[in-house]
């Protein structure tokens, strides 16, 4: 009895330190970034012949990158995550992971998953999303995060190079499209991102981390969220003037555009900031789902 017990104990730690490092890996940051891989890799395919199973190679090998990322993330940021509601609970932060073993951990994701790209799909496609991986890594979570008002814009470089390298698995080359594709999800990253700032500000302050409505006020914050929108709107229309990218796709677009500027341009004050950024981020979301998901469904023949 005592043997069946001492197992299940066993069993129970084991699962549970699974769970642990399963979680630094940030899956729902993950589920994201490969709907907008999905979208990338949906856009190529349209020009250009591909497979189901290059399609799923390419998704668990950014995937991998992107887990590697969030797991160094997470052991740098343990200082900030400490003061911060949201995160202060993270494995990491509670001292349940043993950092040295978490390093290694990064590092083998992200060997396998740039080798697997590099081998299974293409050498550009493995280049650049190590180009990303280091941007996002050295440029954003280790200085610019920390020390500058512009921290979101240097990241939000490194969150457009999935649907990149999404197209780039199909492609091989780097096109107008491509360019086109890489600016809209720059800009997308931009309102996206301050939302969060905005609703989770005393979490951002209480770390001292230098975002834009924390620094500069929520009002200017609103003007720059309104200007990338429109931003946003402009280059999803270039992309169907110039790229490949159907009727269908100019459908969803303008619907999700509208509805992304409508909220967007509310008005806002200090007593429904956060109700307001909530729905930005809501309709954001519904945005980056409705153009991948039509870009895939553009491809299904009637």
């Amino acid at each position: 009895m005592d043997h069946l017990q001492h197992e299940r104990q066993h069993e129970v730690v084991g699962q549970g330190m699974l769970k642990s490092y399963l979680s630094i890996t940030k899956p729902g940051i993950i589920f994201g970034n490969l709907i907008s891989v999905a979208a990338g890799f949906f856009l190529a395919v349209k020009t250009e012949p591909a497979s189901l199973m290059l399609f799923v190679t390419t998704l668990v090998g950014v995937g991998l990158v992107i887990a590697s990322g969030c797991v160094v993330n997470n052991i740098f940021d343990r200082d900030i995550d400490q003061k911060m509601a949201r995160t202060r609970n993270r494995e990491t932060v509670k001292g349940n992971i043993n950092i040295d073993i978490a390093f290694v951990y990064a590092l083998a994701l992200l060997l396998v998953g740039t080798a697997l790209l590099f081998i299974r799909v293409n050498p550009l496609s493995a280049v650049v999303v190590l180009l990303g991986y280091v941007y996002y890594v050295f440029f954003y979570t280790m200085w610019y995060k920390r020390n500058s008002v512009y921290g979101t814009l240097v990241g939000s470089i490194s969150g457009a190079v999935p649907p990149l390298v999404g197209y780039l698995a199909v492609t091989n080359f780097i096109s107008l499209e491509a360019i086109l594709l890489f600016i809209m999800f720059c800009l997308w990253q931009m309102p996206h991102s301050y939302a969060i700032a905005m609703f989770r500000m005393q979490d951002y302050r209480e770390a001292g981390i230098p975002v834009l409505p924390v620094k500069e006020g929520i009002h200017k914050a609103h003007r720059h969220m309104k200007a990338y929108v429109v931003a946003f709107g402009a280059v999803s229309l270039g992309l169907f003037l110039l790229g490949e990218a159907g009727y269908e796709y100019l459908a969803v677009a303008a619907v999700v555009c509208f509805m992304w500027t409508k909220v967007t341009f509310r008005s806002i004050d200090d007593n429904n900031y956060i109700a307001w950024s909530k729905s930005v981020f809501k309709v954001s979301l519904l945005v980056v789902m409705g153009i991948s998901g039509v870009l895939g469904l553009e491809l299904i023949p009637l």
